[in-house]
Order: structure tokens, then sequence, then C-alpha cells
């Protein structure tokens, strides 16, 4: 199995418009990153990509990745799905709709915003082409099965709201939680490698600062542990250097073999 990220910037990426900071300015291409975004492939060649940036055409053409089977949406927040438009490019080579999964109100939030990807009678004139995607909601402790992979869909807070993270198999995928509930924590116990949200240094009311996630990794005891999320207040080779042995910050474009 395969994890590919294809951003781990925050909602503002990285470099930050307006801001001159040394992490800005820095000339070491892992710090520069776009909005989160990741790809899960299995040994069969499924694909799953977990939300969609706004960068999403740029990420997936910089990763040679030009087919995805099916997306998981993290939440409806508009740094994790407003790339959605580009979906049109795979949905037009697959030749039908993909599906999209996602906790109720997400998907709900998707189809008002963007209701020409959802709604079959809304078709594009003759020579051109829309993206078009099915909704499949999706509970809290929902395993789903997508070609050979098996998806379970767990519920973390994110401050006043919460997300759904993601299991498939031995990567666990975790991003914009504020913390990770014992049954969370139980959900993901035994993957070979966890993705986190690790924020700030400092306490954040909305998600898991660094401090947090290094002690929910440690909960967790994932074999290596990948931090996303980042803000242009982590410089990627100091955080590498700081970070506990097993942990380490992912950087746009890392790639993670699992298991074989």
């Amino acid at each position: 199995m395969k994890l590919t990220f294809l951003g781990t910037g925050t909602s503002f990426g990285v470099p930050q418009i307006g801001c001159s900071c040394a992490v800005c300015r820095s000339p070491d291409p892992r710090d520069r990153r776009t909005r989160t975004s990741a790809v899960i492939e299995t040994e069969s060649g499924t694909r799953l990509l977990i939300d969609t940036a706004p960068e999403l055409r740029l990420q997936l053409i910089a990763n040679d990745i030009d087919r995805v089977d099916a997306v998981l949406f993290t939440h409806e927040h508009a740094d994790h799905t407003h790339g959605i438009d580009d979906l049109r490019a795979v949905s037009v080579r697959r030749g039908a709709p993909l599906p999209l999964y996602g906790a109720p109100r997400t998907l709900h939030q998707l189809a008002q915003r963007f209701p020409y990807i959802f709604d079959d009678d809304v078709r594009p004139p003759p020579g051109t082409s829309k993206p078009e995607g099915h909704a499949y909601p999706l509970r809290e402790g929902e395993t789903v099965h997508i070609g050979d992979a098996d998806v379970l869909a767990v519920t973390v807070p994110h401050g006043d709201a919460s997300v759904l993270a993601y299991r498939v198999g031995p990567i666990g995928y975790v991003t914009d939680a504020k913390r990770i509930p014992p049954d969370a924590i139980e959900a993901f116990r035994g993957v070979e490698v966890l993705v986190l949200n690790a924020l700030l240094r400092t306490s954040h009311p909305t998600h898991l600062s660094i401090a947090e996630a290094v002690e929910t990794a440690r909960a967790i005891g994932a074999t290596r542990t990948y931090f996303t999320h980042l803000t242009h207040q982590n410089r990627h080779a100091d955080l590498e250097a700081e970070l506990p042995q097993g942990i380490a910050p992912a950087f746009d474009g890392l790639t993670v073999r699992v298991g074989g």
C-alpha cells in the first residue's frame, strides 16, 4: 500500500500571501506547502483521494496521478474541498460519475455549493463537460468497501464541529482534529502509519498543537507517524530535528510505502 501526501499546509498555505518570514522565504522545497490532501493506493491499484484541496489539479499533475476510484472527504471547509471542480478531468476519463464519500452534513454542503456536480439532471452543453460525482453518506464507525480497500470512518472533534478521519487497512489518516477521543484511539490501534494534523506549537481551539499531536501519536502507537496541516511557523528541518523517533513532518510529494 502507498500513501502520497499531495498537500500538507493549512488553509493559508505556505508561503502565505504577504508574508516574508524565514519559512515563507525558505529555499527548502519541503517548506512550500499546498493545502492538505492525500492519496492512498492499494497493492491492486485502488486509489482513494482524501479531500480536494484548492490546488488539486497541480497536486495530481505533480504526482503523476491521472485516476482515482473514489474521494473521501474529511469535512466541508474550503481548504479541503474547493478544488472539487478539478475532478472533471478524472470523471471524464473514467466515463462515469466518481463516488464521493463523506459525512451527511459535508455532502449536503457540497451539493449546495456545487450542485452541477451532484445533480444528474444538470447536463453540460454539447461538446463540453462537467465533473460528475455520486454522494455516498458515511456514518461514524461505518466500514465501506471500495475496490479492494476497506475504509473505516472515524469521527473526531474539530472544535465545536466534527470531521471524519479514516482508517484504510494499516494507514490511519486524521486531519483538523482538536483531540482524539478514546474510541477513536482504539479504532486506530494497530495501524502501521498514522497521519495527524499538528498546527502550532501553541494551543489552538480547533486543531491539535504539535505537543498534543505527539501525545496522541504515542497513545495510538503507530510504527511511523507523519504530521500534516502545518503552518508557516514550522520550518521543516527544525521540526524534523526536534520530533521524537518515529514521528516526522510530512511534506508535499512525500510517498510512504506500507507493508510489502
